[in-house]
This record gives structure tokens, sequence and C-alpha cells, in this order.
């Protein structure tokens, strides 16, 4: 387990090791999946097990945190076994103090593992309209406390209409660009705003990540609508960096 530097969580714990199956691809095909680098990089074990030891760790956490659980790989994939996503969310539980965020790209798998923890949040990646569209399905299916939308990397316009909104879906949005920045692979600011704007009409926290920075203060066009905290209305001129209410 490590102090995260993913801005919008506290820690990042990985009770599932070894290489991901799912190789996350930008639109030109090239792989962007920085653990996959580092797998390949400093020959680790690629073999995908349970590492029960990380609990451990969570134990000696002083506060109450947000943990991102599973950030170097796909927890809801076929490969992890039943017994073992079984014990991690029972352990999840356990420590309420603590509020467990996990990321897939597998929606449709999520259901088998509802009602979650009421200590969990569970959110969905979309690269993508197709991503977005199966996130929706697969969010609305499931109970959790916070459910929510990554878009990061946004890598192509996506279009939120009234067959696929946002309202009664999701309590929080994330919008970044794939790292490392390169020009081809950096979203317009149009669809940055579309999608603020959409979750601005049903008051949905929205989350941007630093690595929008460049992009937003380059090309002042780009919509603010007022954020929900003075505070983060603060922090700078257009970076907006919300969270959910969790009541």
């Amino acid at each position: 387990m490590n102090v995260s530097k993913i801005e919008w969580t506290d820690f990042s714990a990985n009770p599932i090791r070894g290489l991901c199956p799912v190789d996350c691809k930008d639109k030109e095909g090239k792989s962007y999946c920085y653990a996959r680098k580092m797998y390949k990089r400093f020959h680790w074990d690629e073999t995908i097990r349970h590492d029960m030891t990380i609990w451990n760790d969570i134990a000696k956490i002083k506060k109450p945190s947000k943990i991102f659980v599973g950030s170097t790989m796909e927890l809801f994939g076929k490969w992890v076994k039943y017994e073992w996503m079984e014990y991690i969310l029972r352990q999840v539980e356990r420590k309420s103090e603590h509020t467990f965020i996990f990321l897939t790209k597998e929606p449709q798998n999520l259901i088998q593992w509802s009602p979650f923890p009421k200590n969990c949040w569970i959110g969905c990646s979309a690269t993508n309209q197709k991503q977005y569209n199966a996130a929706i399905v697969g969010l609305e299916l499931v109970t959790a406390k916070v459910k929510f939308i990554s878009f990061e990397p946004l890598l192509s316009e996506i279009v939120i209409d009234a067959a696929y909104s946002l309202e009664d879906a999701i309590q929080w949005v994330i919008i970044g660009q794939q790292t490392p920045q390169r020009v081809e692979t950096a979203p317009y600011t149009s669809w940055i705003n579309n999608i603020v704007r959409e979750a601005d009409i049903y008051r949905i926290p929205v989350f941007l990540k630093n690595n929008l920075s460049t992009i937003l203060t380059a090309k002042p066009h780009f919509m603010v609508r007022p954020p929900i905290s003075l505070n983060d209305a603060l922090k700078s001129n257009l970076m907006r960096q919300e969270y959910p209410t969790v009541v």
C-alpha cells in the first residue's frame, strides 16, 4: 500500500497483484497503462494472486482516509477469483472508518456484488462513447453509497443524452487527460465543457484532475460554472476539485 499521487484519493492499495489482463490503449492503439510498463521494466512477478498483507498496512492508518483499491489491477474481471473478491469486500466492510474507492472497466460485472458495503464508492472508467453508455447501464443496476464515472483519459467526445443521462445514475464525475500528456491525445475543451455542463444541471460534483490545468489555462474560453464550495473556487481560477456529499 502506498500514499497515492492520485489527487482524489489518499492511499492506493492492491490486494490482487500481477499483470492485469486489461491493457488500456488510446485512440491510436498505443498502450498507456503505467502498471504494465512497470511490470515489464522491473520484471515483476506477473502471476495474478491474492495479497492479504495490505490489510495489515491499512490497519495502521490512524485517521479516516480515502483508499483506492486496485490501482494496478482490474478487480471485476474473470481472472479475480470469487473468494478473493468476497474477502476484499468483507475486509472493506469491517474497516468502516475508511472510504474504499473501486474503479472498473467491466461495469457489466458489478451487479453480482451489489449492494456494496456502505463505505464503498463504485466507479466506471469511460474514455469514449461506448464505454460511457456501458458504464451508465452498469451503474444504474447496482447499489452503492457513491457511484461515479471517471472520464480519464477523455479520448473522444462523449454525448450525454436522455437515454444515458447522469441523473440518478451517479453522484460524482472525474475528468482527466492521458498521461504522459501528448498533444495527440489531449481532449478538446468542448468535450470537457459538455460533461461539466451536464453534471451541473443535476448538481453532480466535478473533479478536474491537475493534468487538465495546462489545457484549461491556455484556453480561457473554457466554461466554468460556480463550484459547489467556496473553498474549491479559491483553489484556482479554473480547476474544480469537488467531492460527493455523503450523508
